[in-house]
């Protein structure tokens, strides 16, 4: 899909057919998200594959595990609930209007759109559509132009299992992009950039589109004090590193920073070199390590690096003896040390394999530093005390937090998904992403005993005694 005008007529086709059905039945919802489940399920090996081939290299096992998987339990957790979100939901009605009833309605918003990054471009298709669906909306979806084959083949299976004005699928390069976002849809989710969110919700508010943003920034892990001989350090170290090298460190929610006990340092980069042999032993040639996507990400990288050595980083290899290759593109996952803040490593979102380790001497320092710095997407904490847990989860914020492990909040379907501040607006996932995607509508039925017509002019002694009782 390139034509500006095909794309408009596209989605003037959806809007048309949402407003003619503004409130399908839960049948007609759970046939959508069954077939989207079918279309996923059934498609499992060639949708990995097309992942493949546009990284280059990315394991079907983990194309499985962190994509296909999550996206199936999205769908069939919002197909499980689905009847139970849609009924109206009793409010209390205040003393002075009983006995009237109140109540909230969840109605569709209508055509909506999807605009999908490249990093995990099936799930971050699959999940928010799981809620729109399910919310009853007409949807059209954007895949990113860096996967073009699997936008090409999602693309298809699309066709061959929804109604073009049920689901519609665009792909096409930064063009049709800009385009897509200037759509005058009833609500906009993008994934992607902070940078490039700026400019989708700059798009949005011409028509003012509501929109839910999902960005990225800079998300800090911290391993609490305490002995490196312990488990819980071990444990920390290891849930780490592989939360670092999924997909090549290309995820939104990886670890992008470590906040270390001063003095751990060595016992870190020993116990990661270990966790790294150990799940990757030939990570020069084993097809379980992801490539990165493409040449242009691949120099940013080498530029991070680049800079902080410049600047007197300490550089660690990982993987000793793994060498990068611009070629494959290729990148073995480093840790920095003895980084500065005002290095783009420690400024901007790595999405990638680098780890920038910088120590502290109490808690209070290192949730200072978390605080001093834009709000994150996630946040990690590795501890066993209760109350350190409890400070550390009441005095920082971010959109979502794992204690002793990483990435794992984004997989629980009752738990809302989304940023704060600069890592994004609004979440999805499971009822919050119905909620997302619906409107709530606010209905109060007034009863025929209703006192609230003695609260008319003209006014005189009776109105004053009433106004007397309901301001006591």
């Amino acid at each position: 899909m390139r034509s500006s005008d095909s794309l408009a007529n596209r989605f003037a086709h959806l809007q048309q057919a949402a407003r003619n059905d503004p409130q399908p039945g839960a049948a007609v919802r759970e046939r959508r998200l069954l077939a989207l489940d079918r279309l996923l399920l059934d498609n499992a090996e060639a949708l990995a594959a097309a992942v493949g081939s546009d990284f280059g290299q990315r394991a079907p096992a983990e194309t499985r595990l962190l994509e296909l998987f999550p996206s199936h339990e999205a769908v069939r957790h919002a197909r499980r609930h689905l009847r139970r979100w849609m009924r109206p939901q009793r409010r209390p009605v205040s003393l002075w209007f009983q006995p009237a009833r109140a109540e909230v309605r969840y109605q569709p918003l209508g055509a909506v759109g999807i605009i999908v990054p490249w990093n995990y471009p099936i799930f971050l298709a699959a999940a928010p559509l799981a809620g729109a669906l399910a919310a009853g909306n007409r949807v059209l979806v954007k895949m990113s132009e860096f996967t073009p084959a699997t936008a090409s083949l999602f693309a298809e299976l699309v066709r061959r299992n929804f109604d073009e004005d049920e689901l519609s699928v665009v792909e096409g390069d930064i063009g049709v992009a800009q385009e897509f976002s200037r759509l005058p849809f009833d609500h906009l989710l993008f994934t992607g950039s902070t940078q490039v969110g700026r400019h989708v919700m700059h798009a949005a508010a011409d028509n003012l589109t509501s929109v839910t943003l999902e960005l990225g920034g800079k998300s800090p892990a911290i391993i609490a004090p305490g002995p490196t001989s312990s488990a819980l350090f071990a444990h920390a170290v290891e849930r780490i590193i592989v939360g670092k090298c999924m997909n090549a460190g290309q995820t939104c929610i990886a670890p992008d920073y470590l906040l270390l006990p001063a003095g751990q340092e060595q016992a870190f980069i020993d116990r990661a070199r270990q966790v790294v042999a150990s799940c990757y032993p030939a990570i020069g040639t084993t097809a379980d390590y992801s490539t990165i996507i493409d040449r242009r990400q691949y120099d940013r990288l080498c530029a991070y690096v680049d800079e902080a050595k410049a600047a007197g980083a300490r550089i660690v290899e990982l993987a000793p003896g793994a060498l990068a290759d611009p070629f494959r593109r290729h990148f073995p996952p480093l840790a920095l040390l003895d980084v500065g803040d005002d290095l783009r490593v420690m400024q901007e979102e790595i999405f990638g394999p680098l780890l920038p380790i910088r120590t502290y001497r109490d808690l209070d320092e290192a949730i200072a530093f978390v605080r001093r710095r834009p709000r994150p997407l996630a946040l990690y904490y590795f501890d066993s005390e209760r109350a350190r847990i409890e400070r550390v989860l009441d005095e920082t914020a971010s959109g979502g937090v794992t204690i002793n492990d990483t990435i794992l909040h984004i997989s629980q379907e009752e738990l809302p998904f989304g940023g704060v501040g600069p890592s994004g607006m609004g979440c999805y996932h499971g009822f919050a992403g119905f909620e997302t995607f619906s409107i709530r509508k606010a209905v109060f039925r007034q009863s025929r005993l209703s006192g609230v017509g003695l609260f008319k002019p003209p006014y005189g002694a009776m109105f004053d005694r009433l106004t007397r009782i309901l301001l006591r």
